[in-house]
């Protein structure tokens, strides 16, 4: 299953979501309209009051669970940083030189350079001593990765990275957003116990006043209705679970896999399941908002549930290692009872410096300008990072100079480090756009731009993306304000001159997108239904602009565009015409090209990679537009080593 199937799978458990979340109002209305009947004996009423009735009650019942559901999902729109605090989560800094919380952070720097996704927010929960942890957001630019520190102390370095893995499959593949959408749904259905809890309370409550001053049982339809409020809410409690259920178990033996393909051994993950298994602590929570997250841990929240969100633990190593003997976890918990493991130890067991991810090792290096690339393996390739990629990322972390990394990790050197990576290589151009910043920005904010451009002028093409996406939590780390200032200076850069060339202008609109998506996170489901015919003249845009810039000569671009449209809409007859404004026209198209149905999107990074392999090759710099296009269309493309030639 490649990336656009699963992103269609989601729209499938999505839909299955609607329809559960209406069945379950349904129930919960008919329940909570049959004990108002009964208790305002409205029975006896003629047929024009009992519909009235009957409408007054189904209307107040819907509105407090779509008022509940709208409420907990606004209060959600601080994206996964705001479900890690809920559970008491504590951010681990970018810099941090803690050995844990570093081994932490660097193997999610180098998943996400891996992913091709923005590196996440990282918590830590320190009051959970199980082994657990979640990814949680609206869309990887808002996302966070959080762990327990059961996690961080128990699970050696190679368990760790087959977690964080499985965590990146669910960031990666849409996940998240059906998830955190879940929880306000489910607190919708839920909210009804609280509701009822409070009727029942003061109906006995009041009843017992009455009945002291001999005024009648004037309360018991009040308590009555708080006692079938109370039943509806434990309905609801039913069918979320089953909706949990229902959205979540398969996921998780795809996320395993997906884990295994990132790492490309299974004993990391297998491990850790077997760690959860074999301790005392297992992945059980403490926090009393388990439930509410259950469906997007990488364990059971609790040890016994109705129903499960997760598939049995025994199943899911079996899976991983057909081999397996459950017996096994009551070996491991008998020697594990009289001595608990260390994750550090382990590591240090197995030859890694503390604070190390993995061992020092070269990744696969870009030795030549030509890269030879087969369209379908790029396909085959989003959001679906191989240990290849794993590895290359590793080497790209270890490539970049470590007073750049330091400074893509310091919240206030970030800031003007990526406005040096997106000026211009072309000195007329880039005095263009220092001039423009230094306009409205501030001379302090241009001259640091332009100090670190100065410096990036050796660092190679295939480690400026990497580079700018190690510097986006730190940026994202400012105050709104700040953050709203950036997003104008990176918009400024854009506008500076409509003679930026195409990288220099996806790169800065990837990071545009990054930044506004992470500062105003969106709880709308995503619009991914628009038809290719509804969007060509912006595709043929993309295209024809593509074909122009990897092809000086015009009959060659013009044959590059047609390979384009042939993959995209075959049989369709485009005339091959390059916007007058350049990279330009391509902010109108955005939008409407990332809302395709993941099956035409499909078409469309096709189509984009038969124009730029047109001549079988890809430059470096071919190769990251590549990526920086997939990134602006959430089709996430990890680094791409290809086979080398030259």
């Amino acid at each position: 299953m490649n990336f656009f199937e699963r992103q269609r799978q989601v729209r499938r458990l999505s839909t299955r979501l609607v329809l559960l979340f209406v069945l379950a109002v349904v129930g919960i209305v008919v329940v909570v309209n049959l004990a108002a009947l009964f208790a305002f004996n409205a029975t006896a009423a003629d047929p024009a009051q009992l519909a009235g009735f009957v409408a007054m009650v189904t209307i107040g019942t819907l509105a407090a669970i779509g008022l509940a559901a709208l409420v907990r999902t606004l209060a959600l729109r601080g994206g996964g940083g705001k479900v890690a605090r809920e559970l008491g989560g504590v951010p681990v800094p970018a810099n941090t030189t803690d050995p844990e919380l570093r081994r932490l952070r660097n193997v999610v720097e180098e998943m996400a350079l891996a992913s091709g996704v923005p590196v996440p927010e990282v918590y830590v929960l320190p009051e959970e001593t199980a082994i657990n942890a979640f990814a949680a957001g609206w869309t990887p630019s808002d996302a966070a990765v959080a762990v327990t520190r059961g996690a961080l102390q128990r699970l050696n370095r190679d368990e760790l990275q087959g977690v964080i893995a499985h965590e990146f499959s669910h960031v990666v593949n849409g996940d998240m957003r059906l998830n955190i959408r879940l929880m306000g749904l489910l607190f919708g259905i839920l909210f009804l116990t609280v509701i009822g809890r409070g009727l029942a309370r003061a109906g006995v409550i009041g009843g017992g006043r009455s009945r002291g001053n001999n005024s009648g049982g004037s309360a018991a339809p009040l308590a009555l209705v708080g006692l079938a409020l109370l039943v509806a809410g434990y309905v609801g409690v039913l069918a979320g679970r089953l909706i949990q259920a229902s959205v979540s178990r398969q996921r998780e033996y795809l996320a395993d896999a997906s884990a295994v393909q990132y790492t490309r051994q299974t004993g990391g993950i297998a491990g850790a399941l077997k760690k959860i298994g074999g301790l005392s602590d297992g992945s059980e929570l403490k926090s009393p908002k388990r439930d509410e997250v259950g469906h997007m841990l990488f364990g059971e929240a609790a040890r016994t549930s109705w129903f499960a969100t997760h598939p049995p633990l025994a199943d899911r190593i079996k899976a991983l290692e057909p081999s397996f003997n459950p017996a096994e976890l009551q070996q491991l918990s008998r020697q594990w009872a009289a001595a608990p493991p260390s994750g550090r130890q382990e590591d240090i067991a197995m030859g890694l410096a503390p604070g190390r991810t993995t061992p020092a090792q070269p990744g696969p290096p870009v030795r030549g300008e030509r890269v030879r690339v087969a369209p379908d393996e790029v396909l085959a390739r989003v959001a679906a990072p191989t240990a290849t990629a794993y590895t290359h990322a590793a080497a790209i972390l270890d490539r970049i100079p470590d007073p750049l990394l330091d400074r893509a990790r310091d919240r206030e050197a970030a800031v003007p480090l990526l406005l040096g990576l997106l000026l211009s290589a072309e000195p007329e151009i880039r005095q263009h756009q220092y001039a423009a910043v230094a306009q409205r920005h501030g001379q302090q904010l241009a001259d640091g731009a332009l100090h670190a451009a100065d410096e990036l002028v050796e660092l190679p093409a295939d480690l400026r993306l990497p580079l700018a996406e190690l510097a986006f939590p730190a940026l994202r780390d400012r105050p709104g304000a700040e953050v709203e200032s950036l997003l104008a200076a990176v918009f400024t850069l854009i506008q500076a001159d409509g003679a930026i060339n195409v990288t220099e202008y996806c790169l800065s609109r990837l990071l545009l997108a990054e930044l506004e998506e992470s500062l105003r996170p969106d709880s709308r489901w995503r619009t991914d239904r628009r038809k290719l015919t509804d969007a060509r003249s912006a595709a043929a845009a993309l295209l024809a602009i593509l074909a122009q810039v990897g092809h000086p000569d015009r009959p060659e671009a013009e044959r590059a565009f047609q390979a384009g449209v042939a993959a995209l809409l075959p049989g369709t007859d485009l005339p091959y015409a390059p916007p007058e404004n350049g990279v330009l026209a391509l902010e109108t198209a955005w939008p409407v090209l990332d809302g395709l149905r993941p099956a035409d999107k499909e078409r469309l990074v096709a189509a984009t990679v038969a124009v730029i392999s047109h001549d079988g090759m890809m430059t470096v710099p071919e190769i990251e537009l590549l990526r920086t296009i997939c990134g602006l269309l959430h089709c996430p493309l990890p680094p791409m080593a290809g086979h080398v030639t030259g």
